[in-house]
């Protein structure tokens, strides 16, 4: 057990090795999405993204594990302004740790979105957690689809991923997504 303990700093510190600055980061955030939107029945519904307050991208989030495990990503939300249009982007980052019947190591390009102004003013705090403050849910795909009204009305986060990796397991995992005031303010 004392050797799983100490696989947990070397699991993380393989998670935070990029080295990309915030702009590069914002380029990799716009590819991403663009390459969600434009994959034909699998990307975002139109409907939601029209009713969503903020969209979230996290470009390349890391997850590592040998029964201890670990997640990090950087990323960029963008909310809605009163009236018309959408505010500047601000950095966030994910972070999360895991124990459990889990090996492998994987990098997921995920993108949220804020479905209510609730999850709206949540995202804009220091920090909450996903899944214990916040309720998310896999966000349906297809261009339109019947499950709109129930995707929308049940889940303040609906989210979307795609993985290259090899990652397997039964775990407890927890993650928090806060403010990177640090990325901010570059």
């Amino acid at each position: 057990m004392k050797r799983f303990s100490l696989l947990l700093p070397l699991c993380l510190s393989v998670l935070t090795l990029r080295a990309d600055t915030a702009r590069e980061r914002l380029k990799d955030a716009t590819e991403v999405f663009n390459e969600i939107m434009s994959t034909p029945d699998k990307g975002i519904p139109q409907d939601l993204l029209g009713k969503a307050h903020c969209v979230v991208i996290v470009p390349g989030l890391k997850q590592a594990a040998f029964v201890v495990g670990g997640k990090y990503g950087r990323g960029f939300a963008v909310c809605r302004r009163e009236g018309d249009g959408w505010a500047a982007p601000g950095a966030v980052r994910v972070e999360g740790g895991s124990f459990g019947f889990q090996i492998g190591a994987s990098s997921t390009d995920v993108a949220m979105l804020i479905m209510n102004e609730r999850g709206m003013r949540r995202l804009l705090e220091d920090k909450f957690t996903l899944g214990a403050e916040a309720s998310v849910a896999a966000g349906p795909v297809g261009r339109s689809t019947s499950a709109l009204t129930d995707a929308q009305l049940s889940a303040e986060i609906l989210s979307w991923s795609r993985s290259k990796g090899l990652f397997a397991g039964i775990a407890l995992t927890g993650a928090t997504l806060r403010n990177d005031t640090d990325e901010n303010q570059e």
